[in-house]
């Protein structure tokens, strides 16, 4: 199994517990502004949908790109993730396939192999990452045909990812070498901020607990209940993990490593030849690929479901609209998905996309909360079934750690993360504003001609 070599880039390093941490703590106070949001809406959906409702076309329009851009970029690294997984499913069963179809073509830090030995140098090469573009468009067939959410499934996946998290936590401490926790924050706190931009890509899909606000028999007791607890059940597992990770290791060792977790077993299985870490290796593995594969579900039929939203209210051409006859999904929306995901899967590297579906997300988290505050002075008389509790303490807070968490990412993924809005707001000038169901006549003739 490979890995990359390091960025230089400053990382938490074994403070990465204390980035976990403030990333819980954003999350808490965002979680709290779209139960808010939500809970005005009086339909289930995204922040697309609740904008829409509240902010108007254009500000619609801005989340609705990029949520596209976060659910794509995601889901290509997960894609990425459980690539990484699957050849080390196959190195576990003793198969070694061509190391050109199992690597991104894009390394800008190259890759080296457990020993160190450079397979790669940094930039491009020949090759194309065949595990990540195989998932998604099986998975793709697999919406196209029409999938039902649930709650029994959902609660085997969560059974099995929480075992396999547990099994290497329980494992992986019985071999932690205190020395690796030395420095404890190598990068000072900088490091710990830049940490929590970085592994914020973890907590992506924590909102969806918010959109129950209607569901919910006390909303305004419930839902903050059922936010935190969340938060606090998933900060605490990953702190675990993190603890025993850089514990095991050290933590140079896992920079833009797209499998950390098992490839660091494997390594300490080589050192050790323990039997025990070699079989929970194994079922760390099997528990992290339905973990992904769950997630790849959910998250390519949220970006399908948003392009069909969109391309209803006229934002975006009615082929993203197009249902199936026989299946009744939105098959032409979830092929585009699956290909817009696929090919970039198998060309990029887990660290360029983790940190291009960050500052998606965080933007997404800065528009809702901003919509927030905006809608407590203009609307204040309307119905809230939940309303942040501290006045606007949380949608501000929401905002200020949001920037300071996108602060922490590099120049280079503010640049690509502009230039998607610029094409963003060029297809709304160009195209969505003409076609949208709220557009006067005169201006869609005016498209026309």
């Amino acid at each position: 199994m490979h890995h990359s070599a390091t960025l230089g880039r400053p990382g938490a390093g074994p403070a990465l517990a204390l980035s976990l941490i403030l990333v819980a703590i954003v999350c808490g106070f965002t979680a709290l502004c779209y139960a808010e949001l939500a809970s005005m809406i009086p339909i289930a959906g995204s922040a697309y949908t609740y904008t829409y409702a509240t902010m108007g076309e254009l500000i619609a329009w801005i989340i609705g790109w990029d949520l596209i851009l976060e659910y794509a970029v995601s889901n290509m690294a997960v894609s990425v993730g459980f690539a990484a997984h699957m050849v080390d499913m196959f190195d576990w069963f003793g198969w070694h396939p061509p190391l050109r179809w199992i690597t991104p073509a894009y390394l800008p830090s190259g890759m080296t192999d457990l020993k160190g030995n450079v397979l790669y140098a940094p930039g491009l090469h020949f090759g194309f990452n065949l595990p990540a573009f195989v998932i998604v468009m099986l998975l793709t067939v697999v919406l196209v045909h029409g999938i039902r959410e649930s709650a029994e499934a959902n609660n085997v996946m969560v059974i099995l990812k929480i075992s396999a998290i547990l099994a290497f936590v329980i494992v992986g401490a019985h071999f932690i070498h205190p020395s690796n926790y030395h420095p404890f924050i190598p990068e000072g706190w900088s490091g710990v901020l830049t940490g929590g931009s970085i592994i914020f890509f973890t907590y992506i899909g924590f909102d969806s607990v918010s959109t129950a606000a209607e569901e919910a028999k006390n909303p305004q007791r419930d839902l903050p209940i059922g936010i935190i607890a969340t938060l606090i059940v998933c900060t605490v597992l990953y702190i675990a993990v993190a603890v025993v990770l850089t514990g095991i290791v050290n933590w140079s060792t896992l920079v833009d490593d797209a499998a950390p977790v098992v490839n660091s077993m494997k390594k300490l299985t080589l050192l050790t030849g323990s039997n025990t870490l070699h079989w929970t290796r194994l079922a760390v593995l099997f528990g992290a690929m339905m973990g992904m594969i769950s997630s790849l579900l959910v998250f390519q039929l949220g970006q399908a479901r948003v392009w069909f939203a969109m391309s209803r209210d006229g934002l975006l051409p009615k082929l993203f609209s197009f249902v199936h006859p026989r299946y009744r999904t939105p098959s032409t929306a979830t092929w585009i998905a699956g290909f817009l995901v696929g090919i970039p899967g198998g060309i990029l590297d887990i660290g360029t996309l983790a940190d291009l579906s960050n500052i998606g997300t965080l933007f997404a988290f800065v528009l809702v909360s901003i919509g927030v505050i905006i809608l407590r002075y203009k609307q204040p008389e309307r119905h809230r079934g939940f309303r942040a509790p501290g006045g606007l303490a949380a949608p501000i807070l929401s905002v200020v750690f949001c920037v300071l968490l996108m602060a922490g990412l590099p120049i280079l993924t503010w640049l690509r993360f502009f230039a998607w809005l610029v094409i963003g707001l060029t297809v709304y000038s160009l195209y969505s504003r003409h076609h949208s169901e709220f557009c006067p006549e005169e201006r869609k003739g005016g498209a026309r001609l």
